[in-house]
C-alpha cells in the first residue's frame, strides 16, 4: 500500500510511523486508519522490525478526527455507506459499517507482536489521545497536550478507551478527564500516569529510540512478544490462576528454547547475548492462548 497520510521508515530495526498531515495537525481520517492498520500488519510480518515508534509530523501528534464534514463529521451514515437495518427498522449492529474506526485501529495495535512506543510531540486530542492507549509506553514532549474531548462534542470516548484508560490511570482519573473533556498539559499527564516521561522537544525521539535500542540489544523478540500479550491480556483475568496457567505453558516452552540457553550462557560468560528466535517462526504452540475455548 502506498501511504498518503503516514510515513513508514525503518532504521536499525526500529520502525518509525509518523502521522503525516501536518497542515491539518495530523487530523485522523478513514484513510489514515487504513494506512495505520496496514503499517502494523507489515511490521508484524517483518522480523527485522523489533520496536515501533509512533509520532507526529510538525507541531501536533494528532488533533483528533478530521471535522471537515462539519455537523456530519461523526454521522456514520453520512460518512460511509448507511448502516443496514433489520426488518423491524432497528439498526443491525452486526454490520461492519457500524464499527468505530478508531476501535478497529486500537484493536490492531493491541494485537501487535512488537513493543510500541508513542512519542507524543504535540497536541493529542480525541482519537489522537485514545489511539495511544494500546501502545505500551508513552513519552511526551513538554509541548504535548492531551484531551479526551468527546463529552464536549456530544459523543463518548471511542477506540475501546473505556477498557484501556481506567486500567492505565485508574477509573477516577479517567472519569475526571472524560467528564470535563478539557485539554491538559504533559506534566498533568505524567502525574496521572498516562505518560511515563516528559522530555524537552528535541530529546523526544532520541529518548524513544534509546529505549528501543535497549530492548533490541538485550532481549529476544519472542520473549518480548509474549511478555507484551501476557501483561495486556491478564488485565482482564478474574483470578491469578489464569496468569499461572499461561506462565506455566510459556515458561515450559521457552525454557527449552535456544534463546533461553543463549541467555543463560551469555550471562555466565559475561558477554552480550545473540538471540536467534523469530516471531514469524518460533512462537510456542500455546500462543495465542486466548483463542482456546477455556479462555473465551
Amino acid at each position: 500500500m502506498a501511504y498518503s497520510t503516514i510515513k513508514y521508515e525503518i532504521a536499525d530495526q526500529v520502525l518509525t510511523v509518523t502521522l503525516n498531515r501536518p497542515e491539518k495537525l495530523n487530523a485522523f481520517t478513514n484513510t489514515m486508519q487504513r494506512e495505520l492498520i496496514d503499517a502494523f500488519d507489515r511490521a508484524d510480518n517483518d522480523d527485522e522490525i523489533r520496536v515501533i515508534i509512533v509520532t507526529g509530523e510538525g507541531r501536533a501528534f494528532c488533533a483528533g478526527a478530521d471535522l471537515s464534514l462539519g455537523a456530519d463529521a461523526f454521522d456514520i451514515d453520512a460518512q460511509r455507506e448507511p448502516v443496514k437495518r433489520l426488518p423491524d427498522a432497528t439498526v443491525d449492529y452486526s454490520d461492519p459499517n457500524a464499527r468505530d474506526v478508531g476501535g478497529r485501529l486500537i484493536l490492531r495495535i493491541f494485537n501487535c507482536l512488537k513493543p510500541v512506543i508513542a512519542a507524543v510531540n504535540g497536541p493529542a486530542v480525541g482519537v489522537g489521545a485514545t489511539m495511544q492507549l494500546a501502545m505500551d509506553i508513552r513519552i511526551a514532549s513538554e509541548a504535548a497536550r492531551f484531551g479526551f474531548v468527546f463529552s464536549q462534542r456530544g459523543i463518548v470516548p471511542e477506540a475501546a478507551s473505556s477498557w484501556f484508560l481506567p486500567r492505565i490511570v485508574g477509573v477516577a482519573q479517567a472519569l475526571e478527564w472524560c467528564y470535563s473533556g478539557r485539554v491538559f498539559p504533559a506534566q498533568e499527564a505524567l502525574a496521572g500516569r498516562l505518560v511515563s516521561k516528559v522530555v524537552p522537544p528535541d530529546l523526544l525521539v532520541p529518548t524513544a529510540r534509546a529505549l528501543a535500542r535497549d530492548i533490541i540489544e538485550k532481549t529476544p523478540p519472542v520473549s518480548i512478544a509474549l511478555v507484551r500479550h501476557m501483561m495486556w491480556r491478564m488485565l482482564g483475568a478474574d483470578d491469578p490462576m489464569e496468569a499461572h496457567k499461561i506462565d506455566s505453558r510459556v515458561s515450559y516452552a521457552l525454557g527449552r528454547s535456544a534463546d533461553a540457553k543463549e541467555g543463560i550462557m551469555a550471562f555466565l560468560e559475561k558477554r552480550p547475548p545473540v538471540f536467534t528466535g523469530k516471531v514469524s517462526a518460533d512462537m510456542p504452540d500455546c500462543f495465542p492462548w486466548w483463542t482456546e475455548r477455556e479462555y473465551q
